[in-house]
């Protein structure tokens, strides 16, 4: 089986040396995640596509295969093809027809070609061409130009000959690591999850600081998405997690902050500590979530103040976004179902916050607060690599079993997205629920309690996750399958 790579096209104008560096790093980023799947991969090409042959004929593990690819940063657009020696019309419309009758049956259609090099017919030619013996050999719903039901692609590259068999779109933007290191903000709703993206999309390798502000399961939720954005658009990179436990300084902001300067100072000690965190990392910028006018502390003249306390650079990806927007990136991206159900912790020291803060009256309520407490939140931080998120739920590690053959008494959950569940869907001799990691701390308690349950995800992480989290709350009857 063949794939052809097209680079996303900011790529293709750089200069050569950056052109070859981007493209290097893609290909040593595919080689590992792909050779996972497939050790005999061969990945080559260096300037205008990659070709990624394999021979995996199993339609699961192409599929996915095709996926990783579509959500890997840096491509433009996934093509299944074949390949071949470039023959004459004829021969061009034979190859065409062996891969695209079946799926013009009762379908309207349209043929493009793309052609480089010089030949003695037109990408115009070949159209017509194939088009019409594509239309006289029958069972077809005839030829639209305009909206058609399947696209016959057809690419010729001087010599050779390319049948577009399947066409995914790319993720686009810069290769992972392209780009220098930050660390997001991520509180695990839509913003810092939808902004995190956003940078991995454009290459920045994306850590992650997690300030805890409502305990275990707020830190629970927000591995979730971090673990999630990780392993669907950032697994060739090892990054780390921070958590830095807040809830005392938002105690003590509480208890010595006037009340309508409580989110500006709030999020100036957040940078504080951020800061810090990002210096031991050696990342020189961070990343928020924040949108203009979306809340009181998202002012001008309010992210103004706040941005004084860090000398690092801020980005803000979602700064000129609206919230509908974000949403629907949320959706595209797959973490709107979990981030909604995350609540705003920031929101609960918030009342009738101010537009327009100054800094002399910030620094005047911030000359009450015991910055030890800051302090000592920094100091009590723990970073961990982003796969081993399992670990820290609390003080006391949680061992969980893992079983590769369940026994009938047993019933499997299938915790993945609702997408990938759908895309591959797990057959077992016992029985399968399905219930998504996002909804499985509310819906596993309801469960019957005299039958064992076996989480399940594609690469055992999330399933691990959420075992120990339900084992440590006193679920005995919960362990992970992973089959052979």
């Amino acid at each position: 089986m063949l794939f052809v790579v097209r680079f996303f096209p900011e790529i293709t104008i750089k200069s050569r040396a950056v052109r070859r560096r981007f493209i290097r790093v893609l290909r040593r980023s595919l080689r590992t995640q792909l050779g996972a799947m497939d050790e005999g991969i061969s990945i080559v090409g260096e300037w205008d596509n990659l070709e990624i042959r394999t021979a995996v004929t199993e339609p699961e593990r192409l599929d996915r295969m095709l996926t990783l690819l579509a959500n890997t940063p840096g491509i433009a657009s996934v093509m299944q093809v074949s390949k071949c020696p470039l023959p004459d019309l004829e021969g061009i419309l034979e190859l065409t027809r062996r891969s695209y009758t079946l799926l013009l049956q009762g379908k309207t259609f349209a043929v493009r070609c793309k052609r480089q090099g010089n030949h003695s017919f037109n990408s115009m030619d070949v159209e017509r061409y194939v088009g019409a013996g594509l239309l006289m050999a029958g069972g077809t719903g005839g030829v639209n130009l305009n909206n058609p039901d399947v696209e016959v692609k057809i690419e010729i590259h001087h010599d050779e000959l390319f049948v577009v068999e399947r066409w995914i779109k790319g993720l686009g933007g810069y290769p992972l690591g392209t780009q220098d290191g930050v660390l997001s903000l991520i509180s695990g709703g839509f913003d810092s999850s939808v902004s995190s993206f956003m940078c991995i999309r454009r290459g920045l390798l994306t850590h992650y600081c997690f300030f805890n502000l409502g305990g275990r399961e707020h830190e629970l939720a927000v591995k979730e998405v971090a673990l999630y954005l990780w392993m669907k658009y950032g697994a060739s990179h090892r990054v780390k997690f921070v958590s830095v436990p807040f809830e005392r300084v938002v105690e003590e902001i509480v208890t010595k902050v006037g009340k309508t300067q409580m989110g500006v100072v709030l999020k100036r000690m957040m940078l504080r500590a951020a800061e810090r965190v990002a210096s031991m990392l050696k990342l020189e910028a961070l990343v928020t979530g924040e949108s203009v006018a979306q809340v009181a502390s998202q002012t001008l003249a309010n992210l103004a103040i706040i941005d004084a306390v860090t000398t690092k650079l801020v980005l803000r990806p979602l700064i000129t976004t609206d919230k509908q927007e974000i949403i629907d990136i949320a959706r595209q991206i797959g973490t709107e179902d979990f981030s909604k159900n995350v609540p705003e912790y920031c929101g609960v020291i918030s009342v009738k916050p101010t537009t327009r803060a100054r800094l002399p009256k910030i620094e005047s309520e911030e000359a009450l607060f015991d910055f030890g407490i800051l302090e000592t939140a920094i100091d009590n931080c723990e970073i961990q690599m982003i796969d081993r998120v399992i670990e820290g739920l609390g003080n006391r590690a949680v061992r969980v079993d893992e079983v590769a053959e369940p026994d009938s008494a047993a019933t499997i959950i299938d915790i993945r997205h609702p997408e990938e569940e759908e895309k591959c869907p797990l057959v077992a001799d016992i029985p399968v629920k399905k219930i998504p990691f996002y909804e499985l701390r509310t819906r596993f308690a309801q469960l019957p309690k005299d039958r064992q349950y076996l989480l399940y995800c594609e690469r055992g992480m999330m399933s691990r996750l959420h075992a120990s989290h339900l084992r440590d709350a006193g679920h005995v009857n919960v362990a992970v399958y992973r089959p052979i």
